[in-house]
């Protein structure tokens, strides 16, 4: 027979971010826990709101399977003594199986005789095994825990009731002073307590007390009342889905409605406007048929439509409040100019071990510079970029960043054509912070990616030379992030980039230009740059793990000699795309047995001449004017056409080591094969050390 079992878990409200993530968890837990239990089911339904995380189980299996199996012990000459007496471990060993020396068995195993137990363990019903679901939800972990009353347990709110109900059958357990039972509560205004007499009953008993415990069927609830509303007002609203979600998880009973506020606050920026709506209210905005903003908004209750002019005007006020202070912020801001506000940022500290924000915008400069003359910036893109890179943080002091932080480099970017900036600087000052998440937005211009890329570089440079190294989880200026976006961006623009000579080449610049800069911290630059190149790899293993590149290539084109995010990137692309073709593993097991030979010092060696002179037989001229011909346009071509050429070796390298004792004993010959092996690894480690990839 099957069973349905419902479990609910009912709390103070959960803040609305952790509550998809909480039942989530939830569901994964409980099928490990049933997995582990060896109780099959049908399907798990999970319910969620502010106030509940509840599963609805179908399906479920009687009992457990009986399980029979047989259980090795200790080897025979450890389990008997030389006059065959049991040992303490043999004892030791039935007991532990519930069982004893009288039903010990021997059996061999590879050559030697070992002490077994046949063991049958009985199936528990399904009821026993679900009080264990208590456990599970002990064990759940959550961003934030609190603690209640004199206990110690901890969770992400108190728990006021729970429902463990096997078809009509309350299953007894208790978590702190709360027992399982069949009652369940509405809608902390609208509804009353309900009990749920089957768990079959569960959503539309608790939809008559005013609560849609389905998120799925809540959220599509408040979708078609935003586009009922959006439609009778002939309005276009974009349902942006986070907030959507953040909505629906904090609400139980939703009734969505329209608002209004003054037009004279279009007058502020659309991102003033959207983020005090969206951000700050939870509220969606609404534009025209043109896509202008509209004096609009709509918002969600938890809640009936009883009284709504009320709460119209309640959230009416609340957002005018608001709005009227970015309309004296954005006032006031504009009676100064830039220069004023780059000057406040000299008492700005960037950190109080590295320096001020002023400092941190000089040394960006140099960076900036160094970055745009590498990568063939035009002499007016760098123009744009020094300016930008002198004004670039002067909205950080700007009463509307102020009061609005998350407009920092939008406000940047709109005051500073306020105040007669050039277009492309503007637009720098905005995508200098991107991107500002894993898969954020990337700067489309690129003034603005040579400055994104300095900053977040500066930034991990001071760092690291003040020794606060991202470590474990910890990483609270956000390193990690920015040098992942690095790697994102030199990626987007194919922009070539050795990044280890940059650090060699920043901190001649520091010293030549006399910025100011801790006289502890430049002693450490140096130092630090190993540090940081390999953290930087780190981040580029990063990108990789992202798209599912094999270990080994990553390992491969990572450990490699070279710090050119770029080439990696290409290299590991060259060595994907060929990965599957029939010849790849005599390809790489021919190339690495040349590196395998090479000596480690004449990689280094600035030149390795080979004379033809000293060969012996066809298979080294074959082998020297192969890799000739791929060293000729070598330069030339793709990471991926170059793997070709020198795969296409494979039967040329064969041959010469049948044909050759690359150790002769003769001095000259022996220098002058291992010259020609030197030139070919020397072309291969410019795929990567292909010795880290594992071929069968």
């Amino acid at each position: 027979m099957a069973h349905q079992f419902l479990l609910e878990i009912g709390l103070e409200e959960i803040p609305a971010h952790v509550v998809t993530p909480s039942i989530d968890q939830l569901v994964e837990r409980t099928k490990n826990y049933l997995a582990e239990q060896r109780i099959t089911f049908d399907s798990i339904k999970p319910f969620s709101t502010p106030r509940r995380l509840a599963l609805l189980i179908s399906g479920l299996a009687d009992k457990q399977p009986d399980v029979e199996e047989e259980v090795k012990g200790p080897a025979k000459r450890i389990a008997q003594d030389k006059d065959g007496n049991w040992t303490k471990a043999a004892q030791g060993f039935a007991r532990g199986q519930g069982a004893s020396v009288d039903d010990i068995i021997f059996k061999e195993l590879k050559g030697e005789q070992y002490v077994y137990v046949q063991k049958h363990e009985t199936g528990q019903p399904v009821s026993e095994v679900l009080t264990g679901m208590r456990d599970v939800i002990m064990a759940m972990t959550f961003p934030t825990m609190m603690k209640w009353g004199s206990y110690k347990f901890q969770y992400i709110r108190p728990i006021r009731w729970l429902i463990a109900l096997l078809d009509d059958e309350v299953l007894p357990f208790s978590i702190l002073d709360i027992s399982t039972g069949r009652t369940s509560q509405g809608h902390r205004f609208l509804g009353h307590e309900v009990e749920i007499k089957h768990p079959a009953d569960y959503e539309e008993a608790l939809t008559s007390q005013f609560v849609i415990a389905d998120a799925a069927k809540r959220k599509a609830r408040i979708r078609q009342q935003i586009q009922a509303l959006a439609a009778e007002h002939n309005w276009t609203i974009d349902i942006d889905e986070d907030l959507l979600e953040e909505v629906n998880n904090l609400v139980e009973w939703p009734t969505a409605f329209a608002g209004h506020f003054d037009a004279k606050y279009l007058t502020i920026p659309d991102e003033v406007l959207i983020t005090s709506m969206k951000d700050h209210q939870r509220f969606f905005y609404v534009r025209d048929e043109a896509g202008k903003l509209l004096p609009n908004f709509v918002s969600v209750r938890n809640g009936n439509d009883q009284h709504l002019d009320n709460v119209i005007a309640g959230n009416e006020k609340v957002l005018t409040a608001r709005l009227e202070d970015a309309m004296f912020f954005y006032e006031e801001d504009q009676k100064h100019d830039i220069d004023f506000y780059v000057n406040k940022l000299k008492s700005v500290s960037f950190h109080d071990k590295i320096g001020s924000m002023t400092e941190h915008m000089k040394r960006t400069g140099i960076i900036a510079n160094l970055i745009g003359q590498r990568v063939g910036l035009s002499e007016t893109e760098l123009a744009d970029l020094q300016r930008a890179s002198e004004i670039y943080k002067f909205d950080l002091v700007t009463g509307m960043v102020g009061e609005f932080a998350e407009l920092q480099g939008v406000m940047g970017e709109k005051y500073a054509l306020l105040f007669g900036e050039k277009p492309a600087v503007a637009q720098a000052i905005r995508e200098h912070y991107m991107p500002v998440s894993a898969d954020g937005s990337l700067p489309q211009s690129n003034v603005g990616a040579a400055l994104a890329i300095a900053d977040k570089y500066d930034s991990i440079t001071a760092f690291f030379a003040a020794d606060m190294i991202p470590n474990g989880s910890n990483d609270p200026y956000a390193l990690r992030r920015q040098a992942f976006g690095i790697v994102r961006i030199l990626r987007d623009r194919k922009w070539h980039l050795p990044l280890l000579k940059m650090g060699q080449d920043f901190e001649i610049a520091l010293s030549n230009k006399h910025v100011e800069f801790n006289p502890e911290l430049t002693a450490n630059l140096a130092a630090s740059r190993q540090r940081i190149q390999e953290f930087m790899n780190d981040r580029v293993r990063q990108w990789f793990a992202s798209q599912h590149v094999r270990h080994d290539i990553v390992d491969a084109v990572t450990s490699a000699d070279t710090t050119d995010v770029v080439n990696m990137l290409d290299d590991a692309a060259a060595l994907v795309a060929h990965v599957d073709d029939s010849n790849f593993k005599d390809a790489i097991e021919a190339l690495t047995r040349v590196a395998r030979l090479t000596k480690a010092d004449l990689l280094d060696a600035p030149s390795l001449p080979v004379d033809p002179k000293l060969f012996e037989n066809d298979a080294e001229q074959k082998l020297y004017d192969g890799v000739n011909d791929v060293k000729a346009h070598f330069d030339d071509r793709t990471p991926e056409q170059n793997y070709q050429a020198l795969a296409d070796l494979q039967p040329v390298i064969d041959a010469y080591f049948e044909a050759n004792m690359v150790m002769d004993d003769n001095e000259a010959i022996r220098r002058n094969r291992l010259n020609q092996l030197a030139q070919l690894t020397k072309l291969t480690i410019h795929l990567g050390d292909l010795k880290q990839l594992i071929v069968k």
